[in-house]
């Protein structure tokens, strides 16, 4: 069920109805909300429904467990036995036959082919979100930052379906505390969940379907039929897209939750402005980024050790964060890009060098980043390889850009660009309208999305991880 669709949207009316007319009561407003984000998820698949509950069975019992526990050492033990269940979990559906396949190629370059178990597992929708969810909060109550929630808390924090599938990975911390009394729907919420959608609608409904479907898939699915000109403009015209698309995402995520009541936080912050590396993921996918340096990277040790401790540290964190998005070597080489560049940054810095001028610093990071999408967007690292080796070969000629799809992409980086206060300050002037004026004018925005928009809607590119 993508939420630019009619299904989604008759869904969420429906849904909204139901949990308001019984908000007088907020246990079962959330064993409501929890039944209709099971509803949400089963809609793909609804044998994973079973592996949600048990995912968030787990880490209630753990955490109820190490809450309880009377000494640190009991605490410690409780804590790696759960954080390897969710890893067990995530390893068996993601990467059990890749790593099968990468042991049989092995075996078959020292002469000893072997016929391997391989089960062609089906993976999740959003379990790489919803077991990173479940061991932060594991973690958060280990290190004594979160109390033990009750089994309906966590199981709602872990399947409330506005973030479940493809983020944000909201913590503990940020939801627990609002699942502990009726939440209140304002005039300023609303405005602002409204805006969100309709601005996340338009973003990946106009611009990132577009760029998707004429420009980005035909030039990766073939990179030696196409001009070096056309090459080029396709990996900007990708990380345009990517942009726009999780963006999208994620404002529709944080405006349907505010609707229900409940604020999610801030999971983009222009990240294209980033003048380094380290910028850009303090600035790209917060919630993720966020995540590895407070549960990962501090848990390698941080910036504790030394200089050779802390480079390897910020090199393993961002292979492990590559390597989270998909059992793919593409996805290694983009993480290893981005923690390489990093480390040079960290040795850079630490020299006390000059730094580039801002304008300059930007340029040369957005192009990095660009670099780095082609590996993440190529099938393979062969079709990397070929994408490159076409972008060298010097033919200069347009075959594929439009100026649609030129000004989509001029448009997509406009969005970007928008100073943060714009949407506060128009969601301020639409939360004085009357409410019948304010609904006609998201029906009619909506509408006019639905007319703009490229037949058809493709799945969010955060889906499949």
């Amino acid at each position: 069920m993508l939420f630019p669709t009619l299904d989604f949207g008759l869904f969420f009316l429906a849904a909204f109805v139901l949990v308001w007319a019984v908000s007088a009561s907020n246990e079962w407003r959330k064993l409501l909300l929890l039944v209709l984000s099971w509803a949400f998820y089963g809609a793909w698949d609804w044998r994973f429904v079973a592996l949600l509950i048990a995912s968030a069975v787990i880490n209630w019992g753990a955490a109820g467990l190490i809450y309880a526990a009377r000494t640190r050492g009991t605490q410690k033990a409780i804590v790696t036995v759960g954080v390897i269940a969710n890893l067990g979990i995530l390893g068996f559906f993601k990467y059990y036959d890749f790593f099968l396949e990468q042991l049989g190629a092995l075996l078959a370059g020292w002469g000893m082919a072997r016929d391997l178990p391989l089960l062609q597992i089906v993976l999740p929708v959003g379990v790489s979100f919803f077991t990173f969810q479940g061991m932060s909060y594991l973690i958060d109550v280990y290190r004594g930052r979160l109390k033990a929630a009750s089994l309906l808390d966590i199981t709602l924090l872990m399947s409330f379906f506005p973030h479940l599938v493809a983020g944000p990975i909201v913590r503990g911390a940020d939801l627990l505390p609002q699942f502990e009394k009726t939440p209140r729907l304002n005039r300023d919420m609303v405005a602002m969940g409204l805006l969100l959608i309709v601005w996340g609608l338009f973003k990946k409904a106009v611009v990132a379907s577009e760029l998707s479907v004429n420009l980005v898939d035909p030039v990766f699915f073939d990179p030696s039929a196409h001009s070096s000109l056309d090459l080029l403009l396709a990996a900007y015209g990708y990380a345009v897209q990517i942009y726009c698309d999780f963006s999208a995402y994620s404002d529709m995520a944080i405006g349907i939750a505010a609707l229900f009541g409940y604020r999610f936080p801030r999971n983009f912050n222009q990240p294209y402005r980033a003048a380094s590396l380290q910028d850009f993921w303090r600035r790209w996918h917060i919630s993720l980024s966020s995540w590895l340096r407070d549960y990962l990277y501090i848990g390698l040790g941080g910036n504790r050790g030394g200089l050779f401790m802390q480079c390897r540290n910020i090199l393993l964190t961002m292979l492990l964060g590559g390597f989270w998005h998909g059992a793919k070597w593409t996805f290694l080489i983009w993480g290893g890009l981005h923690g390489g560049v990093q480390v040079i940054e960290t040795l850079w810095r630490k020299a006390g060098l000059p730094g580039l001028p801002k304008l300059l610093a930007i340029l040369v990071t957005f192009h990095i980043v660009t670099l780095g999408w082609i590996f993440f967007r190529a099938e393979s690292f062969d079709a990397a390889i070929a994408y490159l080796s076409g972008l060298g070969a010097g033919d200069w000629h347009n075959g594929m850009t439009t100026p649609l799809l030129a000004g989509l992409m001029l448009l997509g980086m406009a969005f970007h660009f928008t100073p943060p206060g714009l949407a506060q300050g128009i969601a301020l002037r639409l939360r004085l309208l009357p409410a019948p004026l304010l609904g006609l004018l998201v029906a009619a925005a909506i509408l006019l999305v639905d007319a703009m928009r490229y037949e058809g809607v493709a799945p969010f590119i955060y889906y499949q991880f």
